[in-house]
């Protein structure tokens, strides 16, 4: 899922030695709460570290320093034995001799100083509610001390704890009553971290009915807030008119929110609109840059989404993404960097076409496969010969990657199948494995694998997390394919030879991930070099390649396409041939053709001419092709076309009887 915000800035070098200081001053603090003790501890700690980072410090100043910033830290800190209240150090009187130790009046010494430091509380319990063991952490929350837009830092650790159920006991009550009508934008951190608690439940209803209410907030920054996590909701869905509208009232309420910008983005990259999400994210530097932003990191996610908006959301959301994918994008990237290897082909005669085809399931092997008349070259089928290094590279490989290859045509393994994610070795990983081994991204079998694995993985779902990893390893795969099998080769792969199968593969996951991002011509060349290459066409693009042709108004190469498959079992086929038929004026003919098509797939002209249909429930294991849900996906994707001729549906109701 994707997380709303602005991406994560690591602190800066001068935080460091700050922030050290706090975390010892509290850890003394939790361990002895003495007051005139812990100023005593202090000037003997803290000075060196003080003189250490200032060197311009004389040692007496830089225990001067360091009482005062003690005194300034103890005066904040919230005590656990006092109900976690301060307990404020009352100044001593300007004759008194200054507890620095520099022997001078107070009032001439530290006394007399007017920009002594002072503590945020809010600071003191951000880092207190990380230090605190777990039964002082639940007696901090139990004395309702905690500022309450503080409670969202408490709820995380119980989330980083896994335990959810916690979370949204502690963050429910606090958006509830007149309360929490009176809460302001520094509670946006609880309002998130309820949903990811939330989340982590499955309770997606109670989130939605939550931030539904959230969105009416009197509070503007919290209304911005929820209508972002709405708008993120939608994001995950596919529901991009419901985001667009979310966006809008996000915008409405944050126009110069850093947050609002990285939605902005996500938005237009999810739907592959990277041209517009370029432009978008040189506005918005310019927008920040004049609002007076000083966020470093929102600027360096702007500048690299002006290159490349995918990667740089997945750099963006790395802290939430599986490390593990992270190290894969890094080495994918490096893929590319060498040319590629020298594949070489050998004749392969097949006697019988079927033969060699593994596909166990009868639906694959009798409908999806294609019949082409005439018949492909035999002479023209070869076989794809892995050079002798990486065969022995491959080897290895198979010894170490758990998961097996897809049955046939799938694109992923069966269910049951070992999850090469949820591996646990000890000793080396196949993503080790790669790391020791650079040239494995010359492997056509490995590459498909790795494409496998990131299939697998829940976190592909978001596209710029699927393009940023899978795009070098696909067009890794084009460019030894087309080293080895120019366009112009009349030479064939058919998928019958199991050695052919990982390059047919990754050609047809290149030509989803073109039709994904809506790079059609692309797409469309993909379509045809796969129909050249594995004729008999195991992955039934024939289907997408008719829809193309129709679409388009190319109805004499849908007509050509569906002789060179005569009687085929593809609703696309069968049904496109009646349509293109109809379009050319061919009335007789394409009555002919409609007998023929629901012969076998006789539900078709009811799903397309009723005006409403309900989708049918899903069938087990899956959709046949004369099934009704074969029928519903083809009304889908195809009704438009069909309506869009005059009289074609009224003739089909009439026909279909």
């Amino acid at each position: 899922m994707f997380r709303p915000g602005p991406p994560d800035q690591p602190p800066s070098e001068d935080e460091g030695p700050f922030e050290q200081i706090l975390l010892l001053c509290l850890e003394r603090i939790l361990e002895d709460d003495h007051p005139v003790r812990f100023l005593r501890w202090a000037q003997d700690e803290l000075t060196p570290i003080l003189t250490r980072e200032q060197p311009e410090l004389d040692p007496g100043e830089g225990r001067r320093l360091a009482f005062l910033l003690a005194r300034a830290i103890w005066n904040a800190t919230p005590l656990p034995e006092q109900g976690f209240l301060p307990q404020p150090l009352n100044a001593p009187d300007d004759a008194m001799p200054c507890p620095c130790g520099s022997r001078t009046p107070y009032g001439h010494c530290c006394g007399a100083i007017r920009d002594a430091p002072e503590m945020p509380p809010d600071l003191l319990w951000e880092l207190l509610l990380g230090e605190l063991d777990e039964t002082r952490f639940r007696k901090a929350l139990a004395s309702g001390q905690v500022p309450p837009h503080l409670l969202g830092l408490a709820a995380e650790r119980w989330l980083m704890e896994d335990r959810p159920g916690r979370a949204i006991a502690l963050l429910e009550p606090l958006f509830d009553g007149p309360a929490g009508a009176k809460l302001d934008e520094r509670c946006e951190h609880a309002l998130n971290t309820l949903c990811d608690a939330y989340d982590r439940r499955d309770h997606w209803k109670k989130k939605r009915a939550f931030l539904n209410r959230m969105r009416e907030h009197p509070c503007r920054g919290l209304r911005a807030a929820a209508w972002q996590r709405l708008c993120t909701i939608h994001i995950d869905e596919g529901a991009f008119a419901e985001a667009q509208q979310a966006f809008s009232q996000t915008q409405r309420e944050a126009p110069d929110n850093p947050g609002t910008a990285l939605l902005e983005i996500a938005l237009l990259a999810t739907q592959h609109e990277d041209g517009l999400a370029r432009d978008r994210a040189l506005f918005w530097r310019h927008k920040l840059r004049r609002s007076g932003e000083e966020d470093a990191g929102i600027f360096d996610f702007l500048e690299q989404a002006g290159r490349d908006p995918q990667d740089a959301l997945m750099t963006s959301q790395s802290a939430l993404i599986d490390p593990r994918l992270m190290d894969l994008r890094d080495w994918a990237r490096a893929c590319g960097q060498h040319p590629p290897p020298v594949y070489h082909l050998e004749q392969a005669v097949l006697e019988n076409q079927a033969s060699g085809c593994q596909a166990a399931d009868p639906f694959l092997e009798q409908d999806l496969v294609g019949h082409p008349q005439p018949a492909p070259d035999p002479w023209r089928q070869s076989r794809l010969l892995t050079p002798p290094d990486l065969a022995a590279l491959e080897t290895q490989w198979h010894a170490l990657f758990p998961a097996p290859k897809p049955i046939g045509p799938q694109l992923l393994p069966i269910a049951t199948a070992t999850n090469p994610w949820e591996e646990e070795r000890e000793e080396l990983s196949w993503l080790d494995f790669l790391d020791r081994h650079p040239e494995a991204a010359n492997s056509l079998d490995i590459l498909d694998d790795l494409v496998t694995a990131i299939y697998i993985h829940p976190d592909s779902a978001l596209p710029w997390i699927s393009r940023s990893l899978l795009s070098p390893l696909l067009e890794r795969a084009q460019s030894i394919l087309v080293r080895v099998l120019p366009e112009d080769d009349p030479r064939t792969l058919p998928w019958d030879l199991g050695d052919n199968r990982p390059a047919l593969r990754l050609l047809f996951r290149l030509y989803l991930a073109h039709t994904e991002a809506g790079r059609d011509e692309a797409a469309l060349a993909i379509l045809h070099r796969l129909m050249r290459l594995n004729p008999r066409d195991h992955h039934g693009i024939r289907a997408d390649l008719m829809n193309h042709y129709l679409r388009q108004g190319e109805d004499l190469q849908a007509l050509a396409l569906a002789r060179r498959f005569p009687d085929d079992r593809l609703v696309d086929l069968a049904y496109g041939e009646v349509l293109a038929l109809y379009r050319q004026g061919s009335s007789r003919q394409a009555q002919q053709a409609l007998r023929r098509a629901q012969s076998h797939l006789p539900l078709i002209p009811r799903y397309l001419t009723q005006k409403r249909v309900a989708r049918p429930r899903a069938p087990v294991p899956g959709p046949s092709p004369g099934s009704d849900e074969t029928a519903w996906f083809y009304r889908e994707s195809m009704l438009d076309v069909w309506e869009a001729e005059p009289g074609l549906l009224e003739w089909l109701r009439r026909q279909a009887g």
